[in-house]
């Protein structure tokens, strides 16, 4: 028994209580378990009985005073303070208290975000690493009752909530931003590899060709000898084409683009709503890209101004 350490275990009810000698806090744990009938394999919390600490630390248990009492405590089963009643009713009070804290769980681990406002309460700072799923289940909460589990005043979760929703709504413009300046240098990259393959074409191996065969209209269809070849013999041809090529080519109808490719109805009317497709794409992300310099000529404009002052100033 040397160097063991006298210690009463309970569960949160406090209706059983059990006394034992340890050498750790470890071994509290797993005599502790097995006393009041836990699982071996279950995960427990040691606090003091009688203000919750939480008992993490091997060294602070070791100077803990002999006979200190601790609880044990399930995941989801929280410390409560003793209610005292005088008259000899402090059993009834008691046992109204676990019928309380059983609602309560019960009506917490229904909801979705108990567990994050349990979470929060403990420390405030994991909201930060919560994601952004959790984010919006706090912000979808009852404000009420998200005050009530946290302790807050409605007042201060609403403008909470507020500050979420703006976080959430910061970060999914920052995504649509990225992608329109992916779309919008996919387009720009597009375009060079079109304006390219006609140089290529005319240098490639050392051999004279004809380049004007490529930029003769013709007569029959009112296209570019390079439209029809691209329109023919490449694959995807709406993502080589220019937006001018793409524009005269939605202009016409089907049975006319039948003729000039020599294709069947369907193949045609596919090729055409493809070209309709990129030729939309590529409008909406001109006039995007307008609006964000639109947006930015004003800073730019009070920039120059504010340069020409400070050069005026020092003329």
């Amino acid at each position: 028994m040397t160097g063991r350490k006298a210690c009463k275990v309970c569960n949160f009810t406090r209706q059983t209580s059990h006394g034992l000698a340890v050498l750790s806090l470890d071994e509290l744990k797993t005599k502790g378990r097995e006393l009041l009938g836990f699982s071996s394999s279950a995960q427990v919390t040691a606090v003091l009985e009688d203000d919750g600490t939480v008992v993490e630390d091997q060294a602070y248990f070791l100077c803990l005073p002999s006979n200190t009492k601790f609880m044990l405590l399930h995941e989801k089963e929280t410390w409560s303070p003793v209610h005292r009643i005088d008259g000899g009713t402090a059993w009834m009070a008691r046992d109204s208290l676990m019928l309380e804290t059983d609602a309560v769980d019960s009506s917490i681990v229904a909801v979705p975000w108990s567990n994050l406002a349990q979470q929060m309460k403990q420390d405030l700072t994991s909201i930060i690493l919560m994601s952004e799923a959790d984010l919006q289940t706090l912000v979808d909460a009852p404000c009420p009752e998200l005050a009530s589990a946290l302790g807050f005043q409605e007042k201060k979760v609403e403008e909470l909530q507020e500050t979420l929703q703006r976080v959430l709504d910061r970060r999914e413009e920052e995504r649509q931003s990225k992608q329109l300046l992916q779309l919008y240098l996919k387009a720009v990259e597009q375009e060079k590899r079109v304006k390219e393959e006609p140089s290529q074409h005319s240098h490639g191996g050392g051999r004279n060709v004809d380049v004007p065969d490529e930029t003769e209209i013709d007569s029959a269809s009112g296209f570019m000898s390079r439209t029809l070849m691209v329109l023919k013999g490449k694959t995807s041809p709406e993502t080589r084409l220019s937006t001018e090529d793409l524009q005269m080519i939605v202009t016409r109808s089907v049975e006319v683009m039948e003729q000039v490719l020599n294709w069947d109805r369907a193949r045609t009317s596919a090729l055409l709503q493809a070209c309709e497709a990129e030729l939309t794409k590529r409008l909406q992300q001109v006039q995007a890209l307008q609006s964000i310099r639109s947006n930015t000529q004003p800073d730019s404009s009070r920039l120059s101004s504010e340069t020409s002052m400070e050069e005026g100033k020092e003329t």
